[in-house]
Order: C-alpha cells, then structure tokens, then sequence
C-alpha cells in the first residue's frame, strides 16, 4: 500500500496567496476556505479595476486544473521522456507544462508575485509546517488512522493534498486524489471522516 502526501502544493499555495493578498472575491464550487495565517494586502503593483476582474474569473478555472493535476498520481516515465528531449525545444516545453500542471504564472506570469510578501509569507508558512512535522513514524496521520485509511485505499486513493487554509474542508480531486485542509488531516476525526467519503 502507498500513499503519497503532498504537504507544500507549490501551485495552490500560489493561488491561495493571490486570493487573500489581492482580496479576490471568487465564485465557484468547491472554493477552499481562508489561509489560516492571511499575507498582508499587496497595494499598487499589477492590480487594476480591470486586472482584478480577469483574476477573479480566471482563479476558479486555475485552481480546479491545479488542484486535479496536484491530486493525479505521477508519470514516472516523464523524466525519462524529458531526458530524451532537446533544450529549449517544444516538446520538452510541453513536457514540463504537462509535469508541473497549470499554474497562475502560465496565464498571467510572474508581475503578481513580484510584491516581497510573497516570498516572506512562503517562508512563514515553510517554517510552521516544518516544526509540526511528526517526529515518530506512530504519529503521522496515516499511521495514526490505518484503519479507515486502508478501505479508502482500497478504493483507489493514492494522494492526499493538503493546503494550509482554516477549518474542515474535503474535496475529491481526481480519480485518486483528495485535497483536504493541513488541519483535517492533523485532526483524527476530520481526517477519518475525509476518508470515509472517499471509501
């Protein structure tokens, strides 16, 4: 039995700090819940009347294709693949779009995070999650919950996602994959009931 868990999703932890440091207002199913530690506002910079409209139409349609692809299950055989193409050709080009999945910065490039507070909020958010990082192999949620984790399993989950956002929040993404809050997958009984709907 292997489960992946992918605890710093680079591409979602993106879009959650553009949300709240740009206070999007967004619509759409499945939305996650606040960051439990919110980035200050980023004032001036790229954000127009007009910028914040697009941003705030395309964020749903992002975040759905950067939270499926985060909870598919890897290709081993792309790197291989990767391997045996040129530098600076299309086909790697495409490759790597195809490894890392869509990002915010494949449609609107990299003018939003050009504001320091994203790297400085980034590393607030590296250095937390490192200190409650699980010292004993007993105390990883996985371990913790075998029971409920090994029917979900065997149902085919293969990835749990998680995001540092506030309260309980579960969500399927993808054939195996769940995306859940840090905090329901610290918490026993959230993170059972997570699997459970998976099962």
């Amino acid at each position: 039995m292997t489960i992946t868990v992918e605890d710093r999703p680079n591409a979602l932890l993106e879009l959650l700090w553009i949300r709240e440091a740009y206070g999007l207002r967004l619509v759409g199913d499945h939305l996650p819940p606040p960051l439990v530690d919110s980035p200050p506002a980023v004032t001036g910079g790229t954000s127009t009347p007009a910028t914040r409209g697009a941003w705030e139409e395309a964020w749903p349609r992002i975040w759905d294709g950067a939270a499926a692809h985060a909870g598919a299950e890897a290709d081993p055989s792309q790197f291989e693949r990767l391997g045996l193409t040129g530098p600076g050709s299309i086909e790697r080009a495409e490759l790597l779009r195809r490894m890392v999945g869509p990002t915010w910065r494949d449609e609107f490039g990299d003018d939003a995070f050009a504001d320091d507070s994203y790297n400085r909020w980034l590393q607030i958010g590296m250095d937390a999650h490192l200190a409650k990082l699980p010292i004993s192999l007993e105390d990883h949620p996985e371990r913790r919950d075998l029971a409920v984790l090994i029917p979900a399993w065997r149902a085919g989950l293969t990835k749990v996602v998680t995001i540092p956002c506030a309260g309980e929040y579960v969500h399927r993404v993808g054939a195996h994959g769940l995306l859940m809050t840090d905090g329901t997958r610290e918490d026993s009984d959230a993170y059972r009931r997570a699997l459970r709907s998976f099962a």
